[in-house]
């Protein structure tokens, strides 16, 4: 007797080699959510709006089209992969694919360190909202201290209100799976109306007209604007990342193969689109561009001056809930790609990293991992006034390197395969066609790689107003590029053990095309 194709597990037991450990509580908007979250832009946004400001004055906007564009051909590569191999650390499997386990390790490493600096760079977000909803949350001095993230107060109320958000998000990922979903569902609905109204009310209170992005207005730099624009690209770069989370919940989510292509694409699109205009109503509202404030105070300053206590605290909080989602959605990612290597016997303690818990059917001890990760990376900087900088932008630049992993062998097949079926089509769970770029493939794929390969130079690039805000310590200039090669010699020298006591990574066959089982 035979099933329907759209009834059938796309990684059950024909032909696969995993089992189906991890359970399917993941639909469709779930799905997006998963997206969304991660990119979050009310959390992004908020989170970073004053640092591009300050770089660039008004016309940083441009940066957000061109960022973009860019990921936009990286994730027409992504969807194309999520719907053949719809697999948890969607990453490290498909790197691990295309070339090699060893390329794809070094990749999915990356990746996972990645993520762990990015849950902790998304928690310390909760230091721009919740002191402006309530001067109380500024524990560390009293209600009178600066909460500015770059003040030496700011700094360690961000880390303290940090490491408590961790403790929470950590608790609902080992609940489980649909705990998961339901309060990133939650967050993203919430997230989604703010975004809405938030854009509504600035457009309708504006100081000055749209055009204001055409210029340098609150720019404070001399000579050449074009080091200062790519500076405040940090900013775009820092939003329009994650997208790629849904593919790492393939294996919970139903009819993978169709539906993570989709949703890859939805929650980049949607949150450039809100992003662009959040930005530009921003601009037009603020009261002043000149008097340092924008800079300084960022997107909380505009709302709490422009709309009022009540109704710009409103607002904070449904932003405070997406600084939630968010780190929660990163948290969920890192968590997949590190209990994917693990089930590969690739990664430290895979034993233990390895195991679902039967109860709640999530891997709980690569939660844990994620969570106590992201606190130890706040912890050790608690001193350091440029965390907040410094971890964006090294934690953005580490997803673009292990991005990088995946594009650069993905185009080197299709260059190889240009004139053979080196890329057969395959089919989804509803029998339709699955995601492809067709004839297009080579020339988007390489400008993907392009633009991934100037997008990390950039932002690894030793600035002292990213890394050292003292400008006088050598080694947090070069932190990035530090902490870049220390990463790779310690997987090098795992990767070797690694190889010495279990032997080369194997992975399981999964099939490129949906398999109707008998």
């Amino acid at each position: 007797m035979s099933t329907s194709l759209r009834d059938t597990d796309p990684l059950g037991p024909k032909g696969t080699g995993y089992a189906q450990e991890l359970r399917r509580g993941v639909g469709t908007f779930a799905s997006f959510a998963a997206g969304f979250s991660f990119v979050s832009i009310l959390t992004t946004v908020f989170q970073l709006f004053g640092l591009g400001f300050g770089l660039g004055g008004a016309s940083f906007f441009w940066a957000w089209p061109l960022v973009f564009a860019g990921q936009l051909l990286v994730a027409l590569c992504f969807a194309e992969l999520a719907a053949r191999w719809p697999v948890s650390g969607a990453i490290f499997q498909w790197s691990s694919r295309l070339a090699g386990t060893t390329a794809g390790w070094f990749t999915g490493w990356i990746m996972v360190i990645g993520q762990i600096l990015t849950v902790a760079a998304a928690a310390i977000a909760i230091q721009v909202v919740l002191p402006s909803i309530w001067s109380g949350f500024q524990i560390v001095g009293g209600s009178g201290a600066d909460p500015s993230v770059a003040s030496p107060t700011g700094a360690q109320n961000a880390v303290l209100l940090g490491v408590i958000l961790l403790v929470i998000t950590t608790v609902v990922n080992i609940a489980g799976v649909r705990h998961m979903a339901a309060a990133t569902s939650v967050g993203v609905t919430i997230e989604i109306v703010a975004v809405i109204a938030l854009v509504f009310a600035l457009f309708v209170l504006p100081e000055r007209g749209p055009q204001v992005v055409f210029s340098h207005e609150g720019w404070t730099g001399t000579g050449s604007y074009l080091p200062a624009f790519l500076a405040s690209a940090l900013m775009a770069a820092y939003v329009m990342v994650g997208f790629d989370s849904a593919g790492e919940l393939a294996e919970e989510t139903h009819s993978p193969r169709r539906t993570t292509p989709r949703t890859i694409l939805r929650a980049l699109i949607a949150s450039a689109i809100g992003g662009a205009l959040l930005i530009i109503g921003a601009l037009m509202a603020a009261p002043s561009l000149t008097d340092g404030n924008l800079a300084t105070l960022g997107l909380s300053w505009v709302l709490t001056e422009r709309l009022g206590d009540v109704l710009g605290r409103l607002l904070l909080c449904c932003v405070a809930v997406a600084v939630f989602a968010c780190t929660l959605a990163i948290q969920t990612a890192g968590a997949r790609m590190i209990y994917s290597m693990a089930r590969e016997k690739a990664f430290p303690a895979h034993r233990w990293l390895s195991k679902v818990s039967p109860r709640t059917g999530t891997p709980v001890g690569a939660s844990v991992v994620v969570g106590v990760g992201a606190a130890i990376a706040l912890v050790v900087n608690i001193g350091q006034s440029a965390i907040f900088t410094a971890l964006s932008s090294l934690c953005i630049a580490m997803l673009y390197l292990a991005y990088l992993g995946v594009t650069l062998p993905q185009l080197v097949i299709r260059i190889r395969h240009r004139n053979t079926d080196g890329w057969p089509a395959g089919l989804d769970e509803h029998g339709k066609p699955q995601f492809s770029l067709g004839a297009w493939g080579i020339p988007l794929n390489a400008l993907a790689v392009v633009y991934q390969i100037a997008m990390a130079v950039n932002l690894l690039w030793p600035r002292p107003e990213i890394y050292d805000l003292t400008g006088e310590t050598w080694w947090l200039r070069w932190s990035a590029l530090l902490v870049v090669a220390l990463s790779l010699a310690a997987g090098a020298a795992y990767l070797v053990f690694k190889h010495r006591v279990h032997g080369r990574i194997e992975l399981r066959h999964v099939p490129h095309t949906h398999v109707v089982e008998a």
